[in-house]
């Protein structure tokens, strides 16, 4: 009988991790976290290659002694995007963002996101739009940009 409670408990520890947010993300919680990244000569620098799957890709830098977090996906116009993992209205809830198919859903308040608006839509609950441009098959974002978004986190 314990070891079918122990069995259970450990069951039950091991699906919720698959269901109940990490770093801000619900969904599977093993593969969301936000990879480092860092900047050389004021740019991060990320090869498309590396993000042009449709799939929403999180990113976390640092500086001013803060963590800011951000995403890029490629919507279904083809377009490479960026945005802050907060918005102007939720960002007090550190919850972010995750994907459902072509849309970007709050994490806090279940609003959806079009992936083609992304970096269109500003202000209330949309992604907040981060700066980018692809330059030899790279996305680059400035480090300035990046730290200007401090303010959500």
């Amino acid at each position: 009988m314990q070891k079918r409670i122990l069995f259970l408990l450990a069951f039950a520890i091991v699906a919720c991790s698959f269901i109940y947010p990490v770093d801000g993300h619900a969904g599977f919680s093993l593969f969301g976290q936000h990879k480092s990244v860092r900047d050389t000569n004021g740019e991060v620098v990320i090869p498309l290659t590396d993000i042009n799957d449709g799939t929403a890709h999180y990113f976390v830098y640092k500086g001013n002694g803060k963590k800011i977090k951000f995403f890029v996906v490629k919507s279904t116009d083809g377009i490479i995007r960026a945005a802050f993992d907060a918005c102007d209205v939720c960002f007090p809830a550190k919850k972010g963002y995750s994907q459902q198919g072509e849309f970007m859903i709050c994490n806090n308040c279940g609003r959806k996101f079009h992936s083609t608006r992304i970096n269109v839509e500003q202000g209330g609950c949309n992604p907040a739009p981060l700066h980018r441009k692809e330059q030899g098959g790279k996305l680059v974002i400035a480090a300035a940009d990046i730290l200007a978004g401090g303010r959500y986190f």
